[in-house]
């Protein structure tokens, strides 16, 4: 493990917004007995990719921030097919013989972010998300007890879930990485490190999600499911939130979406740490981005924590987390304190 000395370098420009992170990671060990280690948390995969800290484009090379009319907006080229779809979305945005950076200059910041969501990629305004929800909205579903082993279920993928799902492994759950066959988990395909640092000592499993009774069979013996799927698509496999707190009392599902179930924007670490103006700012003004995909390690803490706690409250509840809103509970603080001064 790298020592925190080497992450310095990344957690110095990050380390004004971390006063509710650093809470909640506190409140965590206090539930649990387990301390997390935030410059490792947040940083190890840029350390371990090689990546330089990012300015207008992300650490990763994906995402970039784009001077828009009014602001600006991140759109985040994350897969082929967002790469793709550009000739398509600065067609939409009325100057189809322009370069993107060009035509995003032409229009708002909010029809950047419409435009590009509107062909499934990741986009975001600028600080959107800002004031909209909380991190972590609680629905209380089920009937609560007290639960000692847990079995946790993680069909989520990338970074945030298994975060928190790594978060709570380390308390002494027994956790379950479940992946399909027809689309594994994307972040086999980054750091082989920081994927085996990710899902150390779980137990891996891949199913055919079209076979019901494959599912079912998994879900029926976990206590804590994570996922950060729109909903409609694990109903359509015959999962469901509501029958799984239903159905055992005390159970707990974690829900983790761009920026909440009941909105199906697309959304990535770093164009989610944008809407949630997680940000920084350049010496000519303007905005660049702050670690690596920042939204996703932020959110994994937030969820681990939100499940503790609840956890600790006796379950029986659905977690709906949104990674923009997790940002902009950090951004938001920096303007506090700014205000009060």
């Amino acid at each position: 493990m790298l020592k925190n000395a080497a992450l310095d370098h990344w957690l110095e420009p990050v380390e004004p917004f971390l006063g509710p992170l650093t809470a909640a990671a506190r409140d965590f060990t206090r539930l649990t007995g387990v301390p997390v280690d935030l410059p490792t948390v947040l940083f190890l995969r840029a350390e371990l990719a090689g990546h330089s800290l990012p300015g207008g484009t992300s650490a990763g090379g994906s995402c970039r921030l784009l001077r828009t009319a009014d602001s600006w907006a991140a759109v985040n080229l994350a897969r082929p097919d967002d790469t793709a779809a550009v000739p398509a979305l600065v067609a939409l945005l009325g100057s189809p013989d322009r370069e993107l950076a060009e035509a995003a200059e032409r229009t708002t910041a909010a029809e950047v972010a419409r435009n590009a969501q509107l062909l499934g990629i990741a986009a975001a305004e600028l600080g959107s998300a800002r004031g909209s929800r909380s991190p972590v909205v609680v629905h209380g579903l089920g009937q609560p007890r007290s639960l000692s082993r847990l079995r946790v279920v993680d069909f989520s993928a990338l970074w945030a879930g298994p975060l928190c799902a790594r978060l709570l492994g380390l308390t002494g759950a027994d956790v379950v990485k479940v992946e399909s066959t027809a689309r594994p988990d994307g972040a086999r395909f980054g750091s082989p490190d920081f994927y085996r640092w990710l899902h150390d000592g779980h137990e891996s499993v891949v199913l055919d999600f079209f076979s019901s009774d494959a599912l079912a069979e998994v879900v029926a013996g976990a206590d804590v499911v994570i996922e950060a799927s729109r909903p409609r698509a694990l109903r359509r496999l015959g999962v469901h939130a509501e029958r799984f707190l239903a159905d055992r009392p005390g159970r707990v599902w974690v829900g983790i979406t761009g920026y909440g179930r009941d909105d199906d924007r697309i959304a990535f670490g770093d164009d989610a740490a944008v809407a949630g103006g997680l940000t920084g700012t350049a010496p000519d003004g303007t905005p660049v981005f702050l670690g690596d995909a920042l939204a996703d390690p932020v959110t994994g803490v937030f969820a681990a924590h939100a499940v503790a706690r609840s956890l600790a409250r006796g379950g029986g509840e659905l977690l709906c987390v949104s990674m923009a809103a997790c940002a902009a509970a950090l951004a938001g603080s920096v303007g506090e304190e700014r205000r009060s001064c």
